[in-house]
């Protein structure tokens, strides 16, 4: 996905693709669905109204499908199934026999159906028409017709034309019939996500809502509103044929229906209700984590599982501490591993479990660490960057925000990981889903907690203009509002860098300082490094060892431990030969890391190729010179090693741009060349002939910074 590219609210990188997909005609309209296959009961996530497709379900298709059996379908008027016209194509009965055509058409004797809003309503009526297929009901913020008032949409009839298309007034099919759906689609999705910081959540919904036509929303909504010879039947004398066990979940802050719908609802199934305080009318999308919990225990109270769990008396625990490294990248793994050997030092007895994934998993097992077998679950966050970069180019803070689906499925293998094995210590070194949920949910943290990281704040890049400012300023807000709320949850926060490396800009209007902020709620250990400055024989002897003879000047080309950097290492190969003909001395190592094939690139004369290079630190401080990306902890090992360097920070990259760069020139290392300049091949092979001679006059780099870090978290211990 290029970084230009508009949301679409597509996920380039799904958790996991379902096992099976398929379509089925019932009456002449084809429902697409898919299935994820498990020898285990089955969960069948309806459709709701036609507004929004089933991505709807993407939090919790992944974490349900490690347990259940899920099916998911296309509603009609919906996505990829058909869009028949006419409103008695979409009552509540057509809604409900597409949903027994699924079950029959993916061979599924009986299921448990799980509805969203108008979704509730087909839940219903299937339970009530065919017992022997539903198992157990959940009913997710329904919206179905029961006599509860709500004056400040009924005051609006929506078979009605209105003067006005504000606010509920907008809820008509006469504006909608006028052709244009945007202002609707605003104002609704404002109604339905009333949350504070929705910001991603409210794109989703209006990615989801694109395509949709004002004659499919007309027909649906007349459809499940008896209108326009649609048939209708009284939702409360289905209730009264419900057999199986039903649970109600509805937010006490839903605007599109009052949570008395849920209460009245639950009357008359004889179901159990759960209220969420605050909570809107998606509470699966803004409450993911307590939703799929929900959902889990429902389910597994109707066929519960084996019990296979073995309690071990408290005196009787080893000691334990999971480690979690972002795996964009290698750096993190680096300096964790140094951090783990010090807390180790503390504690020798203590056991250490790494829940990680690729490019990590290869630094583990190279240093013989034990990687927890439930990271076979965790979903690729490397291969969603790589997915959203372009040519050198990673708009990083719009590539996290739309990494949401990889990151609720990995925190939900985490909790799980941690309810199951008993942990004294979990450290999350930018581990951003573990931090933001355990805020969101601090019920799940029964273990000390240490949070690390290198940069502090999300900032705007200039072109990004007064919206990208606004988004920034808000998820920055919401995270000082939840370490203000819980900041008990963190028993640590530790700044892997000391205060002048924390940027001196303002989190957004109206918020602190990010710096002055930062020095206020973390210890700081200084830099990282994980390994100790090599002295001036020792660098000789590496030389030796990687063949490097005392008349080479040596350039190493480096982009870490992500796919993103391609692009540079092809720049730089077109250089070589025109940086060799001014310095015929100069010799090329590149080295294209874990998920860069070598082969791929270019043969180039006077150029070797590597691949993964789990010591590159060594090859780093045998060389005069490097061509690197704008990452932390290669432009650091160089600054340790006191190397001239040239790094090209990947463009809209937000942390490579302003706090790697910030904190590089206060070390006085490296220098910085934009990627335009660097498109130059002649520009290119200049700059690298000049850094090869520059006088390098680095500041130090602390070497204890892993001593100190371990410390800190040994008294967590």
């Amino acid at each position: 996905m290029r970084a230009d590219t508009p949301y679409d609210g597509v996920a380039r990188t799904r958790p996991r693709l379902p096992d099976r997909a398929g379509r089925t005609t019932r009456d002449g309209v084809g429902l697409a669905w898919e299935v994820w296959e498990r020898d285990a009961p089955t969960v069948l996530l309806l459709p709701t109204w036609a507004l929004v497709d089933s991505r709807h379900w993407k939090f919790q298709i992944p974490y349900l499908a490690r347990h259940f059996r899920v099916v998911t379908f296309e509603g009609r008027g919906s996505g990829t199934s058909d869009h028949p016209v006419g409103a008695t194509a979409y009552g509540d009965a057509e809604a409900a026999a597409d949903a027994v055509a699924v079950l029959d058409a993916t061979s599924t004797e009986k299921a448990v159906l799980v509805g969203l809003s108008c979704g509730v309503t087909w839940g219903i009526h299937v339970a009530a028409k065919h017992p022997d297929r539903v198992t157990g009901l959940v009913l997710i913020a329904p919206s179905c017709g029961l006599p509860v008032a709500q004056p400040e949409r009924d005051q609006w009839p929506w078979d009605e034309p209105h003067d006005t298309s504000e606010g509920w007034a907008g809820y008509n099919r006469h504006h909608w019939a006028a052709g244009d759906l945007s202002g609707f689609r605003q104002f609704f999705f404002d109604q339905v996500l009333s949350e504070p910081h929705s910001t991603k959540h409210h794109e989703d919904a209006l990615a989801w809502s694109d395509t949709v036509t004002p004659q499919v929303l007309i027909d649906s909504t007349a459809g499940r509103l008896g209108l326009d010879g649609a048939e209708h039947e009284d939702v409360s004398e289905l209730c009264s044929l419900v057999q199986c066990p039903v649970l109600t979940i509805h937010g006490t802050g839903d605007r599109i229906r009052s949570s008395e719908v849920a209460v009245c609802l639950t009357g008359l199934t004889g179901g159990e209700l759960h209220l969420i305080e605050g909570a809107g009318h998606f509470p699966h999308t803004r409450d993911p984590v307590h939703v799929n919990l929900l959902l889990r225990r429902f389910v597994e109270r109707l066929a519960p599982p084996p019990p296979a769990r073995t309690w071990v008396r408290a005196a009787r625990r080893p000691r334990r501490a999971l480690f979690l490294s972002s795996p964009i990248g290698l750096g993190h793994a680096r300096r964790d591993l140094a951090i783990a050997a010090e807390l180790s030092s503390h504690h020798p007895d203590l056991e250490i479990d790494w829940l990680s994934q690729d490019p990590v998993t290869r630094l583990l097992e190279d240093a013989k660490e034990r990687v927890h077998p439930a990271s076979a679950w965790l979903a690729s966050e490397s291969t969603h960057i790589e997915d959203e970069c372009a040519e050198h180019d990673l708009h990083a803070f719009q590539a996290i925000r739309r990494m949401d689906e990889v990151l609720v499925n990995n925190f939900m293998v985490f909790d799980e990981a941690v309810r199951e094995d008993h942990y004294d210590l979990v450290v999350a070194d930018e581990a951003w889903e573990i931090d933001h949920f355990l805020h969101e949910n601090p019920e799940r943290k029964r273990f000390s907690y240490a949070w690390l990281t290198d940069f502090v704040g999300w900032l705007p890049m200039p072109d990004g203009g007064a919206d990208e400012a606004a988004l920034t300023a808000d998820y920055n807000a919401e995270m000082i509002e939840q370490r203000a709320r819980y900041r008990r949850l963190r028993d640590r926060s530790v700044f892997v860098g000391n205060p002048g490396d924390v940027v001196p800009d303002s989190f957004g209007p109206g918020l602190p300082g990010i710096r002055e902020w930062t020095e206020a709620n973390f210890d700081f250990a200084g830099y990282v490094t994980g390994f100790a400055a090599p002295e001036a024989g020792e660098v000789g002897r590496l030389r030796a060892r990687f063949g490097f003879t005392s008349a080479d000047r040596v350039c190493v080309v480096t982009v870490g431990g992500s796919g993103v950097g391609r692009s540079l290492l092809e720049r730089v190969l077109t250089a070589v030969p025109l940086a060799q003909r001014v310095r015929p001395e100069l010799k090329f190592l590149v080295v294209t890391g874990p998920r860069i094939d070598p082969a791929s690139l270019p043969p180039t004369g006077g150029a070797t190729v590597l691949g993964y290079v789990p010591d590159l630190h060594r090859h780093l401080a045998a060389c005069d010179l490097a061509v690197v990306q704008g990452g932390l902890t290669t432009c650091m090992e160089l600054a340790v090693a006191r190397k001239p360097f040239v790094y090209v920070p990947l463009r809209h990259h937000f942390e490579q741009n302003f706090h790697v760069r910030h904190r590089l020139e206060r070390y006085r290392a490296g220098t910085c060349v934009g990627y335009d300049e660097a498109a130059d091949a002649d520009a290119l092979a200049a700059a690298i002939c000049r850094e090869v001679d520059r006088d390098v006059d680095t500041r130090r780099v602390e070497s204890d910074g892993a001593a100190r870090a371990g410390s800190l978290l040994a008294e967590l211990l």
